[in-house]
């Protein structure tokens, strides 16, 4: 009977961590289980624009599938990931900043210190650039108690 009880009760928390799990946003965004919508991360550095990437040179990393404009630039990537990914897992930064994960536009973009930062529009990308320096301090203080919530 003991043994009966023990297992059922292993049983309930291991859905529950399993439905936990499953609950939380990722801590890379991607839509449609696309990281950037599909625009090449290696391009805003190498380009100096957002470059949409093509089906043949996909990799996935951290959760994400990731796509590239050029095969050249996937391998710089597969290289050094952490160098290429956005900041923040991809979400937008200014949400980052006022303490709260939202989705992006892969045209409203900012390098800083070699550091790609994404916002949800060219609108709020304007907002950010106009303290981006403050905005960067807040953000970096907030994603590390942000990056699990849903």
């Amino acid at each position: 009977m003991n043994d009966y009880i023990i297992k059922v009760m292993l049983s309930v928390v291991l859905m529950l961590l399993v439905a936990v799990a499953y609950a939380q946003k990722p801590e890379v965004f991607s839509k449609d289980e696309k990281a950037i919508e599909g625009y090449d991360p290696v391009s805003y550095f190498t380009d100096s624009k957002a470059r949409l990437g093509k089906d043949k040179f996909t990799f996935v990393h951290a959760g994400a599938n990731w796509y590239f404009s050029s095969e050249e630039n996937l391998e710089l990537f597969q290289s050094n990931p952490s160098k290429y990914m956005p900041q923040y897992g991809g979400y937008c930064a200014y949400g980052l900043a006022s303490g709260y994960k939202a989705p992006i536009s892969p045209q409203a973009w900012t390098i800083v210190d070699d550091k790609l930062y994404l916002n949800y529009n060219k609108k709020i990308q304007g907002d950010w650039l106009a303290d981006q320096t403050e905005k960067i301090k807040k953000a970096d203080e907030n994603w590390p108690n942000v990056k699990n919530d849903q």
